[in-house]
């Protein structure tokens, strides 16, 4: 296993654009071939092309595992016929709530979910339906976005350094994965707005120093 630098768009925020899983990986459509041959080469997975309602801010608005998908009330037909075509027998739920952000509201792996409390107990059932696992309500750095702060695959979480020891607890069980904490792109803290993961590989923002690196390896399990 490898962490990889990437840029997406020249931007070094690749997480906004993209969502990671075991099963496949989700692109903007106006993603180039070769980044989509380098991601699936590094993955290991499918990377399917597609917007989420026409935008290209992937990682805020789509909140998957690899049993399922949520996805916001505004996205399209096709755009849902493109994340079916590459797994027929994946979950996919439409939330249909104002909410949209569900990619920074829930934290999760196919062990668990960590949710943003102000969710309705609804809404994380419908969470929990979807990706086929127990989602609890918590808070990283005492905040509420948590799928912002943290990534998480199946063989680690890495999170924002300002978690409280309670909060890395709950993680850590809810999650079933041992629980990091570090920073990318030199410092930024919101995780996941500079790197995706699955239990293959990562990928970070071409900004992401050699420490953070360390950092990302030692949580996410991974070689630097």
């Amino acid at each position: 296993m490898s962490i990889f630098l990437f840029d997406a768009f020249g931007s070094a925020s690749i997480g906004v654009y993209m969502r990671a899983t075991d099963s496949m990986v989700i692109v903007p459509s106006q993603t180039l071939d070769s980044d989509v041959k380098r991601l699936e080469e590094w993955l290991e997975v499918k990377v399917v092309k597609t917007n989420i309602g026409g935008s290209v801010l992937i990682g805020p608005l789509v909140c998957a595992n690899s049993n399922g998908i949520i996805l916001p009330h505004f996205v399209r037909d096709e755009e849902i016929a493109a994340l079916k075509s590459a797994s027929s027998d994946m979950n996919i739920t439409i939330m249909e709530t104002k909410k949209t952000a569900y990619g920074n509201m829930v934290l999760a792996n196919d062990r668990g979910a960590v949710v943003d409390p102000r969710l309705k107990r609804k809404e994380v059932k419908m969470i929990e339906d979807t990706l086929g696992v127990e989602a609890v309500a918590g808070e990283i750095a005492r905040l509420p976005y948590v799928g912002s702060l943290a990534i998480a695959t199946n063989r680690g979480v890495l999170a924002h350094p300002m978690i409280t020891e309670e909060e890395e607890n709950l993680l850590r069980e809810v999650l079933k994965a041992h629980v990091g904490v570090g920073t990318i792109n030199c410092g930024i803290p919101y995780i996941a707005t500079g790197l995706i993961g699955n239990s293959r590989a990562a990928v970070a923002g071409y900004l992401t120093t050699g420490p953070e690196l360390f950092m990302i390896g030692q949580a996410l399990g991974v070689v630097v």
